[in-house]
């Protein structure tokens, strides 16, 4: 990846969510701006690169709008705005999730309790909305009112997608068809937005921005079902997360949907209750036994083939197309 060219766009991108944040800020609401900041990784104990993220969404959104031939400064606040949109969905997750640590720091709940926790992330949402409304100052008003209906699309879907996650948590009778309409939802549609506000903000043409939207949307399932075999058979020390933590949380993942359609010793256990520490690893190599990692290894192979042909017949251009296909290279060849 073109390291000068993606340095350059995530300085400009932090500058924009900046500016966005700062419209928190007022008398009596420095603490208000300041949690804000806390959570996008600014200030605080343990603020810098880690506690900010690796920021993909806006790098997709500017990388697609370059590599569609257009100057990426003008998709900046699509950029911002996706990003703010994904910290309100992880404020919110957390809480959801009861998760008292975020990239390696107190969650937002944990340090200021979650009513406060709540407000904020509903700022982060609102802050997307007033920030993509800059767009009218970069491109005409009938591609800012598109892109506006393509986020909030995007956000409905999130919504959605988390009320299949939490609905699941419960249920004992999944099948296999349950996991795609829920990470469609959670992980796919904000991916797939991100694409194709970059080919939008770009003035590219219906069917490109329907490739576009294409390989978002693939690219977000791959790099799920990915995410899915690391939470159990993943490296630690790769991916900073203990892998017995999806097993632990009973997340109904899906290498764990396939086990359970086997009807098998894996999936008595699991109806059985909670999984302790000491089972992680018998369970996990039961699934393994039953298929489960081939499973879905299948499946995120076919999809990063469908992504990828996705981006192939969008035809990305000069050194942001190279540095689009090796981002999304990167993200579908993560390693555990």
């Amino acid at each position: 990846m073109n390291h000068s060219l993606t340095a350059d766009l995530s300085e400009a991108v932090e500058e924009e969510l900046r500016r966005a944040v700062q419209q928190a800020d007022g008398s009596g609401l420095a603490e208000f701006r300041h949690m804000l900041a806390y959570h996008l990784g600014w200030e605080g104990d343990g603020a810098g690169a880690e506690a900010r993220g690796k920021r993909i969404r806006p790098l997709l959104v500017l990388l697609t709008n370059a590599a569609a031939g257009c100057d990426w400064r003008r998709a900046l606040p699509a950029a911002a705005a996706v990003e703010l949109v994904h910290n309100f969905s992880l404020i919110h997750d957390d809480i959801q999730d009861n998760s008292p640590l975020r990239r390696g720091r107190p969650t937002v709940w944990k340090q200021w309790g979650i009513p406060q926790a709540i407000n904020s992330g509903d700022a982060m949402l609102t802050l997307a909305h007033l920030v993509l409304l800059r767009l009218s100052e970069t491109s005409p008003a009938e591609v800012a009112l598109q892109a506006m209906q393509i986020l909030q699309s995007a956000c409905l879907h999130l919504t959605q997608g988390q009320f299949l996650d939490l609905l699941y948590e419960a249920r004992g009778d999944l099948t296999l068809d349950a996991y795609w309409p829920m990470v469609n939802g959670k992980t796919a549609a904000l991916l797939a937005a991100c694409t194709e506000l970059g080919a939008l903000t770009a003035n590219a043409s219906p069917a490109k921005c329907r490739a576009y939207h294409q390989f978002g949307h693939d690219l977000g399932l791959a790099f799920q079902a990915l995410d899915d075999i690391l939470g159990i058979w993943g490296d630690a020390a790769l991916t900073g997360k203990s892998a017995e933590s999806d097993l632990l949380a009973g997340k109904k993942s899906l290498p764990v949907l396939f086990g359970l359609s086997q009807n098998g010793p894996f999936a008595r256990r699991w109806q059985q209750g909670p999984i302790q520490p000491e089972e992680t690893g018998p369970l996990a190599a039961q699934l393994e036994a039953v298929g489960a990692r081939a499973y879905a290894q299948e499946a995120a192979t076919r999809l990063t083939d469908q992504a990828l042909q996705a981006l192939s017949e969008a035809g990305p251009r000069g050194e942001a197309g190279e540095a689009l296909i090796a981002l999304a290279l990167q993200l579908l060849d993560r390693q555990g």
